[in-house]
């Protein structure tokens, strides 16, 4: 399996790992996930629903790949707001618990002036390892 990899003298992490050791397996890479619905429009006038949707489209993509939430090694995630992002902690922790549980790959979270669907406030990005 990967081992989560938490660094002594860097701030704790919440929510995300410090690093990740990929055991041996099958790399997945996943193409940007963002809230889109099965027609291709944006689900969601909130990061908050917005991130719901789109990492329930993480899970199905690892799904279809053969891997599972536990298998995420890393998530990086774009957002159009990070001041929304800081202020809806709470509620993308019970939507993370969700859809990923209590596993938390090494993630980084980045500030971007738009994404590709002028609709989308986030994107997700992920990389899997299957044992």
């Amino acid at each position: 399996m990967n081992r989560v990899v938490y660094a002594p003298g860097l701030a704790e992490p919440v929510g995300f790992a410090h690093a990740v050791v990929a055991g041996p397996g099958h790399a997945v890479y996943l193409g940007g996930q963002t809230a889109q619905g099965p027609d291709g429009a944006i689900v969601g006038s909130t990061l908050v629903e917005q991130f719901d949707v789109a990492a329930g489209n993480v899970v199905t993509a690892l799904t279809a790949a053969g891997a599972a939430p536990d298998h995420l090694v890393s998530l990086i995630i774009y957002t159009t707001s990070v001041p929304e992002y800081r202020s809806s902690l709470r509620e993308l922790g019970t939507v993370w618990r969700k859809h990923f549980g209590r596993h938390f790959p090494a993630v980084a979270l980045l500030g971007v002036a738009e994404l590709f669907d002028e609709a989308a406030k986030v994107e997700l990005v992920g990389t899997a390892v299957i044992p």
